[in-house]
Parts: C-alpha cells; sequence; structure tokens
C-alpha cells in the first residue's frame, strides 16, 4: 500500500513521464530537448526502453512510423540503426506505399543505448520508482506521487504505462502478477485515474518462448538474410546499419496444430481464464490454429534475441499454453525438435483506458496537463507507443511554453492517422497500425516523411540545426534530381532502349522522366546512360516514386484538398448536440461524447453518417 502518512518533496519539475518504455522515452526527451524541466519514472532502470516481444523495430507500417518519429526529431529511428543485427524492407514486390523498413534489434544493445542517450541529456532526471497517484487540483495536474510518499510537483504529466498496470502474466492455469518478462507490475496507480475520471479496461497480449539458438538445427530452415542496398530508418544515417546475423524461416505443420486442438481445454483462451481482448492482427498460434483451420502451415521466424545471448525468439509462435503443451508445440516444429526452451511463452493482461477520453494532443479532457500514450490508450506495438509518446512529449512541452498545440492530420501522417483512430473511433481491442488504415498512404510514404515533417519539428524547437541542414540538402538534391530527369534523350539513342521494353519506336526524343512513366527502373536507365551516379540512393529512390506515381499523386493531392475543406469547418466547443434538429439519436450522443473539434474528424465517428454531418453543416450556416 501506499505510505500516505510520510510525504515528502522528493523533486519539483516542469513535467513528469511516468514508465520508460517506448512511448516514455520519446515523451521524456521531447520535453527536456525542449527545455522543460523532467522527471521520468521508472519501476526499474534496467527496463528502460526494453523490447519485452518481438527484438525488432519497424515492419509493415511500423517502419513509416519510425521514419516519422525520426523526422520530427525523436529517438527510436537512430537506436534503431545503431543496435540492428539486420535490417531488411518488406513488401519490395509491392507497390512504394507499402514497402517497410524493418529491423532485427540486439534487445540489450537498445536498451542500454537508450538509456545512455536519456542519461546524457539535459533537463532530464530518472527516477526508480512507482507512481501511486495523480495529484490534481482544481482541475489540473499538480504532481505525481510515489508509493514510498515522495511527491514530485509538475504542471504536466504523461502516462507511458506500457502493460504494467496490475499486469498479470498467465501460462496455462498459472496466473501471476507481473510485468513483461518477470519485471514487477505497477499495482497502485489504476484506482487514481479512475477516481481523475478515466474509463478503464483491460486488454491482453503475449509473446512466444524463447530458444537456446544452440539446440535449432538450421539446416531444415530456409534462411533470411538481411538487405545491403536500401536506406536506414534515421535521415541522420548515411547508409543501412551492417547486416551482422541472420533470421530463419521454419513452418508449423499438421502435427503442430494437432497438439493445440487436442489441448484447447488448458488454453487459457479457450477455457475461460483469459476474458480480456487480445490483439486481432497478432493472434496467438492457438488462435491460428482455430480460425484458419483450413491452412496445414503457418510461417515461423526464428529471430536473434541480440548478439550477446544464444536466446531465440519464435516470431509467430506466441501462446498462452502450460509448458508441458508448450514442449510439445515446439518439438513438433522442424528444426526445433530438440530444442530447448530457456524462457516460456506467456500472455499478460493490463489496465488500459478508453480513449474517447482523449483529445487528438493525447491530454485527457477531464483534468489538464494530463497525457497518455502508449499501451494505456489501447494500443500494440514499440512504434505505434513512440510515436503517441513524441505527440504527448510536444503538446506537453508547447502547452507549458505557452504556445498552441501541435496535431497532425490524417493526410500528413501515419502517426495523424494512429492518434486520429484512437480518439475519433476508439478501439475494442489492442491497436495495430497497418497501411490499410491510412486513405492517403501513396502521399505518406516512408521515403518522404522528412519533406512532410521535418519543418514542422523545426518549428516547435526539436528538430536541430544539424537534422535540418541534412533535411535542406536531400531536398536540394532532390529538387535538382527532379529537373534532370526532365532531360531528353535523342530518337535514335532512346529507340533501341525502349524497344527492349517493348514499346514502339518513339516519334520524338523522350524523357527519362518519360521512360520512368513507362515502369522502367531507373537503375536500367542510369546503367544504361551512365547518369545520375552522383545522387545518393533515397534521393534517388524519392525522386523516381514522385515521377513514376505523378498521376496518382496528383489525383491523392485532390483528395486531401476535398478531405482538408471538411477539416477547416471548425466545430465550437459551446455546441448542444442534443438539441440540433435532425440529428439521430446515435449521432447526438457519440457527437457529445467524443466532441469533434471539425466536420471532418464528426464523419470519421462510428455512428455518424453524412446525413448528420449535412445537418451539422445547415447548423454551422445558421451560427455564422
Amino acid at each position: 500500500m501506499t505510505n500516505q502518512a510520510f510525504e515528502f518533496l522528493e523533486y519539483a519539475a516542469d513535467a513528469v513521464v511516468v514508465g520508460a518504455g517506448h512511448a516514455g522515452c520519446e515523451a521524456a526527451l521531447a520535453l527536456a530537448r525542449t527545455g522543460i524541466n523532467t522527471a521520468l519514472l521508472t519501476l526499474n532502470l534496467d527496463s528502460i526502453a526494453f523490447l519485452p516481444c518481438n527484438p525488432s523495430i519497424g515492419g509493415t507500417a511500423k517502419g513509416h512510423l519510425v521514419r516519422e518519429i525520426d523526422a520530427l526529431g525523436g529517438q527510436m529511428g537512430i537506436v534503431a540503426d545503431d543496435t540492428a543485427l539486420q535490417i531488411r524492407m518488406l513488401n519490395v514486390g509491392k507497390g512504394a506505399a507499402v514497402q517497410s523498413l524493418r529491423a532485427q534489434s540486439d534487445k540489450n544493445a537498445y536498451h542500454a543505448e537508450m538509456k545512455r542517450v536519456l542519461e546524457n541529456t539535459k533537463n532530464l532526471r530518472i527516477i526508480q520508482a512507482e507512481a501511486s497517484e495523480i495529484l490534481v487540483k482544481d482541475g489540473k495536474c499538480t504532481g505525481v506521487k510515489t508509493t514510498y510518499g515522495g511527491v514530485i510537483t509538475c504542471k504536466a504529466v504523461i502516462l507511458c504505462t506500457g502493460v504494467y498496470l496490475n499486469g498479470e502474466t498467465i501460462t496455462g492455469q498459472v496466473v501471476t502478477k507481473s510485468g513483461p518478462n518477470g519485471f514487477a507490475p505497477a499495482n497502485h496507480l489504476t484506482q487514481s485515474l479512475i477516481d481523475i475520471g478515466f474509463q478503464v479496461r483491460r486488454f491482453k497480449t503475449g509473446t512466444p518462448a524463447r530458444l537456446d539458438g544452440r539446440t535449432i538445427d538450421y539446416s531444415k530452415c530456409e534462411v533470411q538474410h538481411g538487405d545491403t542496398d536500401i536506406y536506414p530508418f534515421s535521415f541522420m544515417h548515411d547508409h543501412a546499419p551492417e547486416n551482422k546475423m541472420p533470421c530463419y524461416l521454419t513452418y508449423t505443420n499438421l502435427d503442430t496444430h494437432a497438439v493445440i486442438l487436442e489441448n484447447l481445454d488448458r488454453s487459457p483462451l479457450y477455457n475461460g481464464t483469459i476474458e480480456s481482448a487480445g490483439p486481432r492482427y497478432c493472434p496467438s498460434i492457438e488462435t491460428k490454429v482455430v480460425r484458419f483451420k483450413d491452412k496445414e502451415r503457418h510461417q515461423i521466424f526464428l529471430e536473434p534475441e541480440g548478439a550477446d545471448t544464444l536466446e531465440v525468439y519464435v516470431q509467430g509462435m506466441s501462446t498462452s499454453m502450460p509448458h508441458d503443451i508448450q514442449r510439445k508445440m515446439y518439438a513438433s516444429v522442424a528444426g526445433l525438435e530438440n530444442a530447448d526452451i530457456m524462457r516460456y511463452a506467456y500472455a499478460i493482461e493490463y489496465d488500459c483506458i478508453d480513449t474517447l477520453d482523449v483529445l487528438p494532443t493525447l491530454e485527457f479532457k477531464k483534468v489538464e496537463g494530463v497525457y497518455t500514450a502508449g499501451q494505456i490508450n489501447g494500443t500494440s506495438g514499440y512504434e505505434e507507443a513512440a510515436a503517441q509518446g513524441l505527440m504527448a512529449g510536444i503538446n506537453a512541452s508547447l502547452k507549458l511554453r505557452g504556445l498552441p498545440p501541435f496535431t497532425l492530420r490524417r493526410d500528413e501522417a501515419y502517426i495523424g492517422v494512429l492518434i486520429d483512430d484512437l480518439v475519433t473511433k476508439g478501439t475494442d481491442e489492442p491497436y495495430r497500425m497497418m497501411t490499410s488504415r491510412a486513405e492517403h498512404r501513396i502521399c505518406l510514404r516512408q521515403d518522404n516523411a522528412d519533406f512532410r515533417l521535418t519543418e514542422k519539428g523545426k518549428e516547435f524547437g526539436l528538430v536541430t540545426e544539424e537534422r535540418y541542414l541534412r533535411y535542406l540538402a536531400r531536398k536540394e538534391k532532390y529538387e535538382e534530381l527532379l529537373r534532370s530527369l526532365q532531360t531528353r534523350v535523342p530518337q535514335k539513342d532512346a529507340t533501341p532502349f525502349l524497344e527492349r521494353y517493348g514499346y514502339s519506336a518513339p516519334s520524338g526524343s523522350v524523357s527519362y522522366a518519360d521512360m520512368l512513366k513507362r515502369s522502367i527502373p531507373l537503375k536500367d536507365i542510369m546503367a544504361e546512360y551512365g547518369v545520375f551516379g552522383e545522387y545518393a540512393k533515397d534521393v534517388l529512390e524519392t525522386a523516381e516514386i514522385s515521377v513514376k506515381y505523378e498521376g496518382y499523386l496528383k489525383q491523392g493531392v485532390e483528395l486531401i484538398e476535398k478531405a482538408k475543406r471538411l477539416e477547416n469547418k471548425l466545430l465550437p466547443d459551446d455546441i448542444d448536440y442534443h438539441s440540433i434538429a435532425g440529428l439521430r439519436l446515435e449521432a447526438r450522443e457519440k457527437l457529445d461524447r467524443i466532441r469533434p473539434f471539425n466536420l471532418g474528424q464528426a464523419g470519421r465517428i462510428s455512428g455518424v453518417n453524412p446525413a448528420d454531418i449535412s445537418v451539422l453543416m445547415v447548423y454551422l450556416a445558421t451560427r455564422e
């Protein structure tokens, strides 16, 4: 229990960040780097920036988030590059909009490097302590109390509690009060959140076993090497990190599935032990086997946890089955017949909040100065957490400095899509970012994140001068290359080249840009004509995409401009939605609950249809 009898002033800060996972790290750095005196509370210094599940950064859509974080001046991309064991570009056979970077990270190195960065950041103090209460006076945050009675006064607090709030790990029938990986849970803060008005619910996630790499027969698996000719996560780095270790691919089989199906009565997911909502897009192996009974096998990736450990992460086989069933499951997979389990898999349940109570700035609607970011907001994934932490940190900093808030629209960034989904639609299960969620994804590619966001980061003081100068140099080279791509090749020189790709002889000269629009790769043009070799790969790629997809990009911009007209129609704070004739009852209730900022956000609320928006437009016209 919290020791209420011995309160003492531990520290006076401008802002407190509770939790030092990926959200907390970005939030604390954003605050401190913009001049805010910040205290970062963590249950355990050894869990700072910990990778409790998959030892990787990036992935489909997640790679976009990392590059956007980096473009705004965040830290995740830099550390991911510096500690990568291998890096790959996913979806290379698909369009540019869905290609995403993914790095296999060295788990311990990532933690150590991010901790080093935090420890050496001006204006930031790190304290190992458990928050027990958010202090509020007259509707405003005034401080944070710890379980030891220490009080840290502040005007803003960012809650980045991850999966630690009342965390319980579940394996078979064994339920243990615990955070991930055996770290202690946070058992004292939830009641305080309820007391100040948060609606709290339970979510669930899970993780697979870790195996002893020496006992895996890799000869039965397919090797998965990293890529070399790609760009890194961070725009501050010139080259992709070195590929140091491979991953491997294997598969489950009918024997694996039989073990699972014969023991579903011992699965916490199917015998009632686990009742909370789990991640739809990262299901356990037992859920995959039950849901997709027609599939004879599922992909399993074997991924090293670090250069200093033998532990291997079994991606694709998350489970909460009892230990004896786990042993049979893993042993049934090719290459894992004699593998030793070093850490058994488990599910974890935790408290989180309803994000419909949160503003687009990630500030709590009911208490000024309280922000939430990461898995407390019902999301899953390190990258989603870091993106929210960065935005919460930026907005808390801006508020403390008396400056206007900063939000991103859906057409400006995946971060904008993520936060808008959370605060407008809410989520009834752990939310995962996907490219399909972004209606403007052709304009929100990872290659152009700096062009979209770095100027914005400069405005609120998070983008350094060094980063800004690198951005300007890349932009200048990009624009120069676009002009050079208009150079025309004489008919006699263009004809044989075009004919090799099945095109008839042109009627006249042809520009390099015209060749790109004919889907001829830029690298082939460069090899044929000996041009553009002086440009960096990332500049070449962005220019090639811009030219090749020019028509689609133009359509995308037109759709964005159309959407902006609704975004610019602001909804007054004092609207009484229940009194507006013509609005359906469901629309009135949803609009009153969420209190959207503009017509665009109102139209994205579940339960509000186009007819309701028309009613609102008429209503707004009568107020003008």
